[in-house]
């Protein structure tokens, strides 16, 4: 299995340094501490999903572009190979099944939420679009003020440029896929 807060703090540490940014001039873009920069990229934090997007964010980068590892023509996925990114004690999972490639244009995650657990994100940048299809249970979208219940085999595709969250309805864990399109 991949060490994925390596990834992390490796992908992070490469872009500063590419674009010539201090921790300080990062932190400021980011809204992430200089202090949790600098342990995300010594592999010594393990960053919550929240905080991935505000790095994303603040870079205006992709969330895959943190967390992938390979950059191989043809990449075959097993999911019991995939570390996934947790928050609140595992209660959301997000699996990085596809990364984003700049030739594409988007990137493809498993998702899995525990019944009853909502996860906020904060909007991303304009143009980028989510694309969800639940494959198990029962998913509450909220986009700003509107709520949509998604059950499996459902769909639903929003520009994420706004305020939305996730909640898993159903007794049992609610599993989607989900593709993040960048304009």
């Amino acid at each position: 299995m991949r060490n994925i807060q390596k990834s992390i703090g490796d992908n992070l540490k490469n872009l500063r340094r590419t674009r010539g940014m201090s921790l300080d001039q990062t932190a400021e873009l980011t809204g992430v501490s200089k202090a949790m920069l600098g342990q995300i990229e010594r592999g010594e934090s393990n960053p919550t999903v929240t905080t991935l997007w505000k790095i994303a964010f603040g870079l205006q980068i992709s969330f895959s572009s943190l967390i992938d590892d390979t950059k191989a023509n043809v990449l075959f996925v097993e999911k019991e190979q995939i570390c996934p990114v947790m928050e609140a004690g595992q209660k959301y999972r997000v699996y990085s099944i596809f990364p984003f490639d700049p030739r594409r244009k988007f990137e493809i995650y498993t998702v899995e939420l525990e019944h009853g657990y909502t996860h906020h994100s904060e909007k991303h940048n304009e143009g980028v679009e989510e694309y969800i299809t639940v494959t198990s249970g029962v998913l509450e979208v909220t986009i700003g003020k509107d709520n949509y219940h998604v059950k499996a085999g459902d769909s639903i595709r929003f520009s994420a440029n706004q305020e939305h969250s996730y909640r898993s309805l159903d007794e049992r864990e609610t599993v989607f896929q989900l593709i993040m399109y960048y304009p």
